[in-house]
């Protein structure tokens, strides 16, 4: 544990929420740990049951929010037979060979097939702490030329630039500061990496796991029908009915048509029945796709990957609630003991802790007020 006398830069605490700070576990812990009175007050929790809080409340928001919705399409060839399509590997285009964690996140065997399908980390970048004359380059041609106005204060450079002005005059370093951008970490620990596919967690060192299928639409291939259907024939007919006179097909007429239609599709299994299973991850239809080949869209929620979960607000709250159960039980074990200024210890933390655990749970099964990570913040109020 830190002293007390030690003081944190003030640059770990600038912090938006897209532009957050709390990249690790030790992280958060750190924030739970102060906003329980840490460093001036001692904290009964070791730091594996502070790390085992933030778990718990990375699997709770998890199973009801912290999703992203991705579409994707697919070959019908996939599908194993009697057994379905592996959700999470082909969300990720997977190789097959990847059977250890280093090819998963090697770059010789990448799991995208081009690099499309890699999130580029931007270069540091360098911002000027002071102004730079213009009479400081005078001796460099190019330099010169560039800055002719000389440099500003608050200015941003990219490497490269910042590099052609240290190789003229080395000493002009200490006119600028570097803003290094750590925007991943690797099983818990912050790190440097130049690429890496947001299709993949690299801190549980596993794919991303597909929650929920919410829609499938079978597409084809051949034959006029791919353009002029009679649901198509029908919506123009009602569309003419308003827009070029009375004739053709009006709305009731058409959605009466389209019940019809929707009816003869489930009892004649023309449209096919889905089965998914979250934790196989393998997504079965019914009838089974044989030689009947075909190209279709699902429509599935993924879980956002563990550095994006713990920046959200209710995993602090809901790890910091745990964590003042964790120490108010802690604490109930020395019953009225007295410290050494004469007051007792704080005992009530347990039912503080126990009363905000239940209220959070509430608001992420019942659907919480805007900003919780779990609903949408209204966009405008009608009144």
């Amino acid at each position: 544990m830190a002293l007390a006398c030690e003081i944190t830069p003030l640059s770990a605490f600038l912090s938006t929420n897209l532009n957050n700070k709390i990249e690790t576990f030790d992280r958060l812990g750190d924030r739970i740990k102060r906003s329980l009175g840490y460093p001036l007050v001692s904290l009964e929790i070791h730091t594996d049951q502070l790390r085992e809080n933030i778990q718990i409340a990375v699997e709770y928001f998890t199973k009801y929010a912290g999703y992203t919705r991705e579409y994707m399409i697919f070959d019908s060839n996939l599908y194993e037979l009697n057994k379905g399509i592996r959700l999470d590997l082909l969300y990720t285009l997977a190789n097959t060979d990847l059977d250890t964690n280093a090819k998963k996140i090697a770059g010789t065997n990448p799991l995208g097939p081009s690099s499309e399908f890699y999130i580029e980390t931007p270069e540091s970048i360098f911002t000027a702490t002071s102004s730079i004359l213009s009479a400081s380059f005078a001796a460099s041609p190019t330099l010169s030329s560039t800055f002719t106005e000389g440099i500003d204060q608050f200015e941003l450079f990219d490497k490269s630039l910042y590099s052609s002005i240290t190789s003229f005059n080395s000493s002009l370093s200490s006119a600028f500061k570097e803003n290094k951008r750590k925007t991943l970490s690797l099983e818990g620990t912050n790190t440097d990496a130049t690429t890496y596919q947001n299709v993949y967690d690299y801190d549980v060192m596993d794919y991303r796991k597909v929650i929920s299928v919410t829609d499938f639409e079978e597409g084809s291939s051949t034959g006029i029908n791919t353009l002029f259907t009679l649901e198509q024939t029908l919506a123009q007919q009602t569309y003419f009915s308003y827009a070029l006179g009375n004739y053709g097909f009006d709305l009731v007429s058409w959605y009466t048509l389209k019940e019809w239609m929707d009816t003869r599709e489930k009892v004649l299994a023309l449209r096919k029945d889905l089965q998914f299973d979250e934790r196989t991850q393998y997504l079965k239809m019914y009838p089974q796709p044989k030689k009947d080949r075909f190209y279709g869209v699902i429509s599935c929620y993924l879980e956002r990957p563990i550095r994006d979960i713990i920046k959200e607000q209710w995993v602090y709250e809901y790890a910091l609630a745990l964590s003042m159960i964790t120490i108010g039980r802690v604490r109930g074990k020395f019953g009225s003991v007295n410290l050494l200024g004469g007051g007792a210890l704080n005992s009530d933390m347990l039912s503080e802790g126990s009363t905000k655990k239940a209220e959070l749970e509430q608001k992420l099964l019942e659907g919480a007020s805007p900003g919780m990570g779990d609903n949408d913040p209204a966009l405008f109020i009608v009144g």
